[in-house]
């Protein structure tokens, strides 16, 4: 025996392992319990340690609208967490089961959760009617039944009507019966009735349940005693069966009743009526011909709503009082497959992080069928080709999970058709879209437009004036896409940019921090970063040149020998000089570039004095004509030099022309006597200086070609110590050594005279040398940016 006991105890033992393992756990709670009533410890049942249930995201999922249950994730219990109305979910069903499924990740688990939903009496048993009504004669025998209104009650099982009671009279009792789950009552003659001496008696009927406390309902009982008609009609079958198919059309008819009567004449004719009951409006969906006792089809006949229907017919004769009798119908419906399978989404993510890794569960997919049998049973599919794939749980469960890398910047959201089919004739489908949106992480660094941007600002400019604005674009959602942009501080000639240049670390637009002048900078570069604010976080570089424009913010100078206003300028002139004699040229330079220092020439006379001009690109000052007795001896002219900036700078310088009767008796001039303007001698000397000058430059050109191969392709002419000379179409030519430019230019006039050298800081790589010149008159050689 001792054996026998420790065998079963381990066979027991056993069973209840494999029940657990299996999957699927089964709890009951009652119905209307309070918010957090505990259930039971699904962690212990399961062996999970409750340490486990957050970092495994363990949750619940149910597949209706309500989420009845949740677990503790501490404890491990599983609790009510909605309001729980068994008759709202299973309606009048003996049995009511949830089923939930408990998922749990890292590594994936799906558990199946059986809940039994146990009836309370919450509901009271209630009457369709307030009043019923009835007809008996007077010579009604003793013993003789009426039935009655049947109640109905929501609740099942011990909380269904149980009895009826009715309220203490001298002529009525009652015989309360149960047929196949329905409980009814009927109303027996105890006493003869006498119409002369009471012709309505009043009664009251109670239907109360079985609960505890038992529930109750009430009906008001109006009893008409009628004269004598002492035969009542009789079925001819006290019970009618009938099959009918669901969806059949209106009109129908499903089968006949009969009765008879032994009465003779109008106390023989029979109506035929449905007698009304409590459990639904199921009498609605047929009617009844009065006349003939034919059943017809009136409604929507759903095998998914009623598998059985019942019916009471009564036949009321038409003697005065009636009598009448009753049977029942029994209708049974047979299935259709007339439901497309149901489709029920749950998303356990709210998005899915593009980072994610195969296997990862993102969704429930449950399927159902209203219809039975073959007709119920279904095959679910994923139309077309995703990073996602449908594992199954079980019957008709499954989930769905990610099966491939994911890109939020290519596809950002996946819209996933499912298909369900059941096996019916002809099957039946659904289809449905899962949407799945995918989430951010910060894999992509900010990226400029071009890696080399080109600004150019106005030299004396404000502090604080815009420079440009670099902008770059994360392809990133969210703080992922944040970017700021902050200066990599390097220096310029020994001073950094941040003193320099500022840039605003949320737009991107870049400021001066000081006023530049285009003569002492003419270029400097630097780098912005862009980083986003991920994390962690990624950044790019931009480069930056700016390019200082000149400003007309130098006025010309005159050169020596002449001095401006405010000194004396003394010219000798004999009076036998003749027209386009030369008496002195005025010479003239300006700091700035271009058109800014592109000079011009102007005189002004005495009044009535019409005796000298000057040349507006050369300075010249010649004379118009020879001299006459009435011209005055002394002649103070004043020269203006004018520049084509905006607005225009100008300098002047008076010279004062005495005319003499030879040069040799003359006051002493500034300038040495000129060299007849027209000479062969002259020419020969212009075309050795171009001869020789063309040969130097040629010499210096070479010399520079084979410095700057030297010192490579990548470093360019800006990283090489040998001289650079550059040469223009219009004779002007520029000589450069390390990073210092020195413009030379000269005309047919300066080379009779003078060649002007001044140092311009030595242009960008990428910068185009431009050669502004007027006829005769100097100019230097301007870098624009290119």
């Amino acid at each position: 025996m001792d054996f026998l006991a420790r065998f079963c105890f381990w066979a027991a033992a056993l069973l209840s392992l494999w029940a657990s393992s299996s999957g699927q756990m089964v709890y009951s709670v009652s119905e209307e319990v309070n918010k957090g009533t505990v259930v039971g410890n699904i962690a212990k049942d399961l062996n999970i340690n409750p340490h486990d249930l957050e970092p495994r995201q363990f949750q619940i999922v149910s597949g209706s609208n309500k989420k009845y249950f949740e677990v503790d994730l501490k404890t491990g219990a599983l609790f009510v967490s909605e309001r729980i109305d068994r008759e709202e979910i299973c309606a009048s069903n003996e049995k009511c089961v949830l089923n939930l499924e408990a998922l749990a990740q890292n590594p994936h688990s799906l558990y199946r959760i059986e809940v039994k939903i146990v009836d309370v009496n919450d509901n009271s048993p209630h009457f369709p009617l307030d009043t019923f009504k009835l007809s008996i004669f007077e010579h009604a025998s003793l013993g003789e039944r009426f039935p009655l209104p049947v109640a109905e009650d929501s609740d099942t099982g011990s909380n269904a009507l149980k009895e009826y009671r009715l309220s203490q009279n001298e002529y009525f009792s009652i015989d309360v019966q149960s047929d196949e789950g329905s409980v009814y009552a009927e109303l027996v003659l105890q006493k003869a009735l006498d119409r002369e001496k009471q012709s309505l008696v009043r009664l009251m009927l109670t239907a109360v349940d079985g609960g505890k406390p038992p529930k109750s309902g009430a009906l008001n009982i109006i009893i008409d005693v009628m004269d004598v008609n002492d035969n009542s009609p009789v079925f001819s079958m006290p019970l009618y069966k009938v099959k009918v198919r669901e969806n059949v059309s209106l009109g129908t008819k499903i089968l006949s009743v009969s009765a008879s009567d032994a009465d003779h004449g109008i106390n023989s004719e029979i109506l035929y009526s449905f007698l009304g009951h409590g459990k639904s409006k199921k009498k609605d969906l047929f009617t009844i011909i009065p006349e003939t006792g034919e059943i017809l089809i009136n409604g929507r006949i759903d095998y998914e709503d009623n598998q059985a229907i019942e019916l009471r017919v009564q036949a009321r004769d038409k003697g005065s009082p009636p009598q009448s009798t009753h049977c029942k119908v029994l209708i049974e419906v047979l299935d259709e497959n007339d439901n497309a399978p149901e489709i029920i989404m749950t998303p356990l993510l709210d998005s899915v992080k593009e980072d994610t890794k195969p296997g990862t569960a993102v969704a429930l997919v449950t399927v159902s069928d209203r219809d039975g049998g073959k007709n119920g049973l279904i095959h679910v599919s994923m139309k077309g080709s995703f990073p996602f794939k449908l594992e199954p749980s079980y019957k008709n469960h499954y989930s769905l999970v990610v099966d491939g890398p994911l890109d939020r910047e290519r596809t950002p959201q996946y819209n996933i058709p499912l298909e369900a089919i059941d096996e019916g004739a002809p099957p039946l489908s659904r289809s449905s879209i899962i949407t799945v949106h995918i989430s951010d992480v910060n894999d992509n660094p900010p990226r400029f437009s071009a890696p080399v941007v080109n600004a150019y600002l106005k030299e004396n400019g404000q502090v604080g004036d815009h420079v440009i604005k670099v902008l770059a674009e994360d392809p990133d959602l969210g703080a992922n896409a944040e970017l700021s942009y902050s200066l990599l501080d390097t220096s310029n000639d020994g001073f950094p940019i941040s003193a320099m240049i500022n840039v605003n670390s949320l737009t991107g637009e870049i400021y001066s921090m000081q006023s530049f002048n285009y003569e002492e900078t003419k270029r400097f570069q630097f780098k912005v970063q862009a980083t986003d604010s991920g994390v962690p976080p990624l950044s790019s570089n931009v480069t930056v040149n700016v390019f200082i424009l000149d400003e007309n913010d130098n006025s010309p100078v005159i050169l020596p020998p002449y001095s401006e206003a405010g000194s004396v300028n003394t010219e000798n002139v004999p009076y036998s000089a003749e027209g386009g004699y030369y008496v002195a040229k005025i010479r003239a330079v300006d700091a700035d570039s271009g058109y800014n220092a592109l000079l011009s020439y102007h005189i002004t006379e005495p009044k009535g004095t019409n005796l000298f001009r000057i040349g507006s690109s050369s300075g010249e000052i010649r004379t118009k004509r020879r001299m006459s007795d009435h011209d005055l001896k002394t002649h103070p002219l004043v020269v203006t030099v004018c520049d084509h900036g905006e607005p225009s700078l100008s300098a002047t310088v008076t010279v004062e022309v005495v005319v003499v009767e030879s040069l040799d008796s003359g006051q002493p001039s500034l300038r040495q006597v000129p060299m007849k303007e027209e000479g062969f001698s002259d020419l020969n000397l212009y075309l050795l200086i171009a001869i020789v000058s063309v040969s130097v430059i040629f010499l210096l050109s070479l010399i520079g070609l084979i410095a700057a191969k030297c010192c490579g392709s990548e470093g360019g002419l800006s990283r090489c110590s040998g001289p650079v000379v550059t040469t223009h179409p219009d004779g002007s030519w520029s000589y450069s050594k390390a990073t210092q430019q020195y413009d030379v230019c000269f005309s047919s006039d300066t080379l009779k005279s003078d060649v002007v050298v001044f140092p311009s800081p030595f242009p960008p790589a990428d910068a185009e040398l431009i050669s502004i010149n007027g006829g005769d008159t100097f100019s230097r050689t301007q870098t624009l940016p290119s």
